[in-house]
């Protein structure tokens, strides 16, 4: 079914709004974090207003509404903290209040319920920030799309009620909201979202077509092969969603060090107390202690780490993860699809006889291989495309899967099959007419891009590497003569094999990542401490067992996938080590009475402020 390249045939609405989202959502989160504090702040200026009038009930009346209004939450999460049983750091804050109430110090009280209001809702603004990458791979799926129903294209529909076996209609630039199958005759996909692939891919029909990627050639009809909950694209936002809900091993750190600092807040304030007695020596100290650095820090840098990641198409799955691969010191790689492309390449060519010359018989091996959707006919169709062959026409076509492929060319029989070999990293294949053996093909596995210069750097870090693979020794030391790399190999190997090796490896004491890219990985991928996957098919058993997909096949991502998840760890635990470290300082001074409570709270004010900033780098 040919789709025209105007789309007024189809009777589609010009104006039409498909409802995609909209960029306003980080306005109205930065809107909806300094509400309560603009209120909180509103509360001052007008206390401060009536004690100027000589209103003190006035006054009075302001400051308890404006400590409530900015404490709430607080307070709440408090009490629930309680009765789960668990160590609230908020208790330091929760007392400062109470102490400002008792000693009628209802500015300084004002002025830290703004404080607690302003950091909680920084926090909430900067979790957004960090979890901008969600936002953004949500909002490229349209809401509604365009049914295709008798050659028509005018009834829209609600994107998660297609049901499978219907029909779409996406018009050029669209990005494609469902999985499905090429209804028209041809098609071009931009598929640089899921596989970084930079170049647009042709597609015939019958091709599966994948949500998440964007049509840009002419419309086109798509047959809807899957569910909106269960399409590749949901699949990616699920994973996101999934890590951004976690609680990692930092966070429970960071909950550890709060303990220690809650001790140390305490013996502070008593010192304070005895050089100064009195509820206001006191004060000072929990002003300038309410811990929002530790409360505020970790998660924000750790979502960072994971936005940091999804801009580079790695989906972190558990935010544990980026602390566990912070720590890798051994990497085991499967071969097959993840040092190498999977993808068979010609790399040798060669005609054993003087009858027929190399480009006819690359464009006789060209016409035949062109019926064909086998890898290694793809290979020799670019083969001889890249060689210049000359083009000719091949009739009654015949392939039987695992036998070849036969054709006639100027009524001439030739066959294109497999040859039996003793051994090697490649695979042969012949060309024949009759027993005649004409040509052979020689194919490899091609490997991937900057493959040597990656290895190189996870060496200089320290990093022991290993190979672990279901090939041929052969073709793994090769594999592994090219790399020129300390690589452990480990060939012939099942999963079960490849589980083994990484429990001796972490018998020995290393931590251990495993990058791999087929179900035949996964039992391995489960066993590491981070699991590693390249996939463009999340729902593969390999996906569901690793902790961090790679969308696409760029070996660069494994190198990259470290610096991310070290850069995060080491910001988390500077704003962590740096906000206790001022904290303390500020409260020595306070207990040596240098500073008072109102200006304790605005340089606590100063300090979340600056952790903030700094673990929002880890998003970068």
């Amino acid at each position: 079914m040919p789709i025209s390249k105007s789309c007024e045939r189809y009777h589609l609405p010009p104006s039409q709004d498909l409802g995609y989202n909209d960029n306003t959502f980080m306005h109205l989160q930065l809107l909806k974090a300094f509400k309560i504090p603009f209120l909180v702040l509103l509360g001052i200026i007008l206390y401060l207003l009536f004690s100027l009038l000589h209103l003190p009930h006035v006054a009075l009346v302001i400051a308890i509404v404006s400590i409530i209004l900015g404490s709430y939450d607080l307070f709440l999460e408090t009490y629930q903290a309680l009765l789960e049983k668990q160590f609230a750091l908020d208790y330091i804050a929760i007392l400062a209040i109470v102490v400002s109430l008792i000693t009628k110090e209802y500015l300084v009280g004002m002025v830290i319920a703004l404080m607690i209001s302003s950091g909680r809702n920084l926090e909430d603004y900067g979790v957004s920030s960090a979890k901008r990458s969600l936002t953004k791979l949500i909002d490229r799926i349209p809401r509604d799309v365009f049914l295709w129903e008798n050659n028509r294209a005018d009834k829209i529909i609600v994107a998660e009620k297609v049901k499978i076996g219907q029909e779409i209609f996406l018009r050029k630039g669209e990005v494609i909201p469902l999985d499905g199958e090429l209804v028209s005759k041809n098609a071009l996909i931009d598929e640089s979202s899921l596989t970084g692939e930079p170049y647009p891919v042709d597609k015939i029909e019958g091709d599966t077509i994948q949500s998440g990627t964007i049509n840009v050639g002419e419309p086109m009809v798509v047959k809807i092969t899957k569910e909106a909950k269960d399409s590749t694209y949901k699949k990616i936002i699920a994973l996101v969603q999934k890590a951004q809900g976690e609680k990692a091993p930092l966070i429970r750190l960071a909950d550890r060090y709060s303990t220690i600092f809650t001790i140390i807040t305490f013996v502070i304030a008593a010192v304070a107390y005895a050089l100064h007695p009195g509820l206001e020596s006191i004060l000072a100290v929990l002003v300038v202690a309410t811990p929002c650095p530790l409360i505020i820090a970790t998660p924000i840098a750790l979502l960072g780490g994971v936005n940091a990641a999804a801009k580079r198409r790695i989906i972190v799955k558990k935010l544990a993860s980026l602390e566990s691969l912070s720590r890798v010191n051994a990497i085991i790689f499967d071969k097959t699809g993840t040092i190498t492309l999977g993808n068979p390449k010609v790399t040798e060519f060669a005609v054993l006889g003087k009858t027929i010359s190399e480009k006819e018989l690359l464009g006789i091996a060209e016409a035949i291989e062109r019926h064909s959707l086998h890898p290694l006919a793809k290979a020799i169709v670019a083969y001889a495309t890249a060689k210049m062959a000359p083009l000719f026409h091949a009739e009654n076509v015949r392939e039987v899967i695992g036998k070849g492929i036969s054709g006639e060319i100027n009524r001439k029989l030739y066959m294109l099959s497999k040859l039996e070999t003793t051994g090697g990293a490649g695979m042969t294949i012949g060309i024949y007419t009759g027993k005649k053996l004409l040509a052979t093909f020689i194919f490899e596995d091609e490997i991937k891009e900057d493959s040597k210069k990656i290895v190189h750097d996870l060496e200089g870090r320290g990093i022991s590497l290993s190979l672990f693979t279901g090939d041929k020794k052969e073709a793994a030391d090769k594999l592994v003569s090219f790399l020129n790399g300390n690589i452990f190999v480990k060939a012939e190997c099942s999963p079960r094999d490849k589980q083994e090796g990484i429990e001796h490896l972490k018998k020995s004491g290393k931590t251990t990542a495993m990058v791999g890219d087929g179900i035949n990985d996964a039992p391995a991928l489960a066993l590491a401490d981070v699991g590693m996957v390249f996939s463009n098919e999340e729902q593969t058993a390999a996906s569901e067992a690793a902790d961090i997909v790679f969308l696409g096949g760029n070996f660069a991502l494994v190198s990259e996938s470290l610096r991310i998840a070290q850069n995060t760890i080491r910001i988390a635990m500077q704003s962590i080590l740096w906000g206790i470290g001022l904290s303390i300082l500020a409260m020595i001074f306070a207990a040596l009475g240098l500073i008072p409570p109102l200006v304790g709270a605005g340089i606590q004010e100063a300090i979340d402020v600056a952790v903030i900033l700094n673990a929002l780098r880890a998003a970068i």
